[in-house]
């Protein structure tokens, strides 16, 4: 596929729903290349992979280093870089922190989490040449101050929160928007209510694409299966028979045989 630009993502708003897809590794950029309209790197690298309980731990040092091992790996897909938590505090720190995305990877854009109340930090980013995606709803970050992880727009109070979040994060620049642990009905609204693409996740199909974390579509992460995600393989089933075919063939001397030698 040809990689896309930050128009023609614009122009799939009400179109062909957008592919987004998670992505940490050179490895798993080069399989998923053929398929993503876009690959983002998440902070949820830091759960996946890292065995934490939240995203909370990641480093800018981290996220670069990945960003750059999966535009390697996917040169010719949109990728995404996730700022991670209390690295965007103002718009001194966002900025310099986003520019050290673009000036040590190739990655085409960032991500920040909160709404209106961020809407600030993206017009400053957009208005000094950083892309910015932006991200409401559930935010994880924000996990431990709002208690757990929890839906929003329950009511329509919250519905109308989330539109203005949306508005205000458009309005300062943003190209597209994540939106996270949302009512699906509430979520078709925000989409509904601003001219560029929104994908969900875990926020119900009437938005503009989607988007899952790698682990959990491919049935990788076995402690706990959130209730939006669907399992296209059972990854961990596949990977633990693998290995013990490939353990029994070794202690039973038949790997290698002599087709495996020089």
């Amino acid at each position: 596929m040809k990689k896309h630009s930050i128009s023609t993502i614009i122009k799939r708003k009400n179109g062909d729903p957008l592919v987004m897809m998670t992505a940490y590794d050179a490895l798993f950029a080069r399989l998923f290349e053929e398929s993503a309209d876009i690959l983002l790197v998440g902070d949820s690298l830091t759960m996946s992979f890292g065995g934490n309980s939240d995203t909370l731990s990641a480093t800018m040092d981290q996220m670069i280093y990945h960003t750059a091992a999966v535009c390697k790996g996917a040169p010719n897909t949109f990728v995404i870089c996730d700022m991670p938590f209390g690295s965007y505090i103002d718009e001194k720190t966002a900025f310099a922190n986003a520019l050290r995305v673009y000036q040590e990877t190739p990655a085409d854009a960032i991500k920040i989490e909160g709404g209106a109340d961020k809407s600030h930090l993206v017009k400053y980013l957009t208005q000094n040449g950083i892309a910015v995606c932006g991200h409401i709803g559930l935010l994880p970050q924000s996990v431990r101050a709002e208690g757990g992880y929890k839906v929003k727009g329950k009511t329509e109070e919250e519905a109308l929160s989330l539109i203005v979040d949306a508005r205000a994060i458009e309005n300062a620049g943003a190209f597209i928007i994540v939106i996270e642990g949302v009512k699906a009905d509430v979520a078709t609204r925000v989409a509904q209510s601003v001219s560029i693409p929104v994908i969900g996740i875990g926020a119900g199909n009437g938005v503009d694409g989607q988007v899952l974390v790698f682990s959990d579509m491919l049935g990788l992460y076995e402690p706990f299966v959130p209730k939006f995600v669907k399992q296209y393989l059972n990854g961990a089933k596949a990977v633990k028979e693998a290995t013990a075919s490939y353990t029994q063939e070794v202690k039973n001397r038949k790997f290698p045989d002599e087709n495996y030698v020089y």
